[in-house]
C-alpha cells in the first residue's frame, strides 16, 4: 500500500494540522512497514496555478500537443499519475477565510482534469476516474463550527467532500481540529477525537 501526504499550511512549525498528519504517517508506517510514503509539501514546493497553456493543453488530445503544451500538463501529468499509485490520500489543510488555502487549490486544480481524473457521460453528468483511494483530511480552524450559524461558513469541508467525489474519491474520513485559537477546551476535544480515529485506523 501507499500514501501520498499532502501538506497545505503555511505554518512549517507550529501547525496544528501539521502535527496531526504526522501522527497519522507515523502509525500508518508502524502498521504498514513494508510500504511507501509520498510527501508533497505544497507550501515547502509550491505548485503554480494553472495558466492559459495549462488549460488548453488539457482540452487538446493527447496525439494533438506540440511541445508547448506538452510542458504546461507535465506538473498535472505528474500529480494526477502520484494520486492514482496510492490507496491512501492524507490532506492536512488549515481552514483560511473559511475555505482552503490558495496553495491548496492550486493542487487541486492540476488534478481534477477532464478526461484523466473525471469524465462526462452522455447525458451531461460527471463520473470519478480515480479508483480505490481512501482520504483522510486534518483540517484546522481557529473558531468554532458546531452551530448552524457556524456551519453556514465552512466551506472547507463541503467543498473538499465535493471536489474529491467528482474524481471518484469518495470515501472521505474528515479529522477536524476546531477552537485552535478562540476556544481551547474544543481544541482539545477535537485534538483527542482526531487521535482515536487515527489510533484506529
Amino acid at each position: 500500500m501507499k500514501l501520498l501526504r499532502i501538506d497545505a499550511s503555511s505554518r512549517i512549525e507550529n501547525s496544528d494540522s501539521r502535527k496531526i498528519a504526522d501522527l497519522f504517517q507515523k502509525h500508518w508506517e508502524q502498521k504498514n512497514t513494508e510500504n511507501s510514503v509520498i510527501i508533497r509539501d505544497i507550501i515547502h514546493t509550491p505548485i503554480p496555478h494553472i495558466q492559459q497553456k495549462t488549460i488548453e493543453g488539457f482540452y487538446t488530445p493527447t496525439d494533438q500537443l506540440n511541445d508547448e503544451l506538452q510542458n504546461a500538463i507535465e506538473l498535472s501529468n505528474t500529480l494526477i499519475a502520484e494520486l492514482k499509485e496510492v490507496d491512501i490520500l492524507l490532506i492536512s489543510t488549515p481552514m483560511y477565510n473559511f475555505s482552503i488555502p490558495s496553495a491548496l487549490k492550486a493542487w487541486i486544480d492540476h488534478i481534477v482534469r477532464i478526461n484523466s481524473t473525471f469524465g462526462v457521460n452522455e447525458e451531461g453528468g460527471f463520473y470519478g476516474m480515480i479508483e480505490g483511494v481512501k482520504a483522510y483530511i486534518i483540517t484546522s480552524a481557529g473558531a468554532v463550527y458546531d452551530s448552524q450559524e457556524m456551519k453556514a461558513l465552512d466551506f472547507l469541508q463541503p467543498y473538499l467532500q465535493t471536489v474529491l467525489g467528482l474524481i471518484g474519491i469518495t470515501d472521505v474520513t474528515f479529522l477536524p481540529l476546531e477552537g485552535t485559537t478562540m476556544n481551547e477546551e474544543v481544541f482539545l476535544k477535537t485534538k483527542e477525537n482526531a487521535k482515536d480515529i487515527i489510533n484506529n485506523i
